[in-house]
């Protein structure tokens, strides 16, 4: 079988920029993904803890403004790259995007 008779989905051809000047940003790209992937996972943990009735009002309070300090970090942290949420939101094909839309 002729390798380039086989049909490979687009995302699968595309290739990584290796352009000195957007390495950096790349890369930070691909760091604040997981932290925002991260931070998702922990708002989402928080609130089901929340609902459960495991936490105490102090421990809600802290809790929330921990994820807040979090959240406004990565804000400011997407602004200096002038990056987006919907930048870090990977597209996996037919599973989706990885980031929940928010």
């Amino acid at each position: 079988m002729d390798p380039d008779d086989v049909d490979v989905p687009t995302f699968l051809t595309q290739r990584i920029k290796t352009d000195p000047d957007s390495v950096e940003r790349d890369l930070f790209k691909l760091v604040l993904t997981i932290i925002e992937l991260v931070r998702q996972l922990m708002e989402a943990q928080a609130l089901r803890r929340v609902d459960e009735g495991d936490l105490s009002d102090e421990q809600i309070e802290a809790l929330g403004l921990g994820l807040s300090r979090l959240e406004d970090a990565m804000e400011d942290l997407k602004s200096r790259y002038d990056l987006t949420t919907e930048d870090l939101n990977i597209d996996l094909g037919p599973l989706g995007t990885l980031l929940s839309g928010n």
